[in-house]
């Protein structure tokens, strides 16, 4: 069933963009996921998303703490409607349900900061497993919490006075450099084909005006015959 609505749907999707979510699809991959903590500017929020669909990253965690996670449309360009996107709406501070879920479904907990007994971006190792990369807010970074539950700390090497950067331009040096080192590494990051069906689907109803009625229809017809 699943595959014949999808192949209903693509019929109101031209072949260009069908051509383009396969493409996409098989550069796909839920190996690296990122979660953000707090991030309250909406331009670096819409950043991050726009980085996250850009280097084929599917998985987008979003804890939000004091402030809401709110995208601008401007700057994340459609990005939102490609990604799988978590929210995590928790003013307790406590962050452990949602990181101990992620590390029950196999990922390392990595978070991107400074620290004495953590790795250089250029040393971090992909093939110990899936993981998920830790950002936190434009000022204060992660939260004392979230770094007593990380498993790892990964941070980018720096050269000048100054010794940080802004969210949105650390996550992108970050998966730009782990993206390149998955493409060339002997490790399955490839979607399932289960998978890349369940998204096709998504980002078909996505693509089609009023597809909820298109798909009612063809139901409709198929269990009514």
């Amino acid at each position: 069933m699943l595959i014949e609505l999808i192949n209903h749907l693509s019929k109101f999707v031209n072949k260009q963009r069908l051509e383009n979510f396969e493409n996409v699809l098989n550069n796909r991959t839920r190996y690296i996921s990122l979660v953000c903590e707090d991030i309250y500017q909406s331009h670096n929020a819409s950043a991050l998303m726009r980085t996250c669909d850009c280097f084929g990253i599917q998985d987008f965690h979003i804890i939000e703490k004091r402030n809401l996670f709110e995208i601008n449309s401007e700057i994340a360009l459609g990005a939102s409607n490609w990604l799988t996107i978590n929210r995590y709406r928790n003013t307790g501070g406590n962050v452990h349900p949602l990181l101990t879920g992620l590390r029950e479904r196999g990922f390392r907990i990595v978070a991107t900061t400074p620290r004495k007994n953590g790795v250089s971006l250029s040393e971090f190792e992909i093939e110990k497993g899936p993981f998920c990369l830790l950002f936190g807010t434009e000022k204060e970074g992660l939260s004392a919490g979230v770094l007593e539950e990380a498993d790892e700390f990964v941070s980018i090497d720096m050269y000048g006075f100054t010794k940080s950067l802004n969210v949105s331009v650390s996550a992108g040096i970050i998966l730009h450099h782990l993206r390149m080192k998955l493409n060339a590494a002997d490790i399955k990051w490839q979607l399932s084909d289960n998978e890349k069906m369940t998204l096709k689907l998504e980002w078909l109803r996505k693509s089609i005006k009023r597809s909820e009625l298109i798909e009612k229809d063809f139901l409709d017809k198929k269990n009514n015959p």
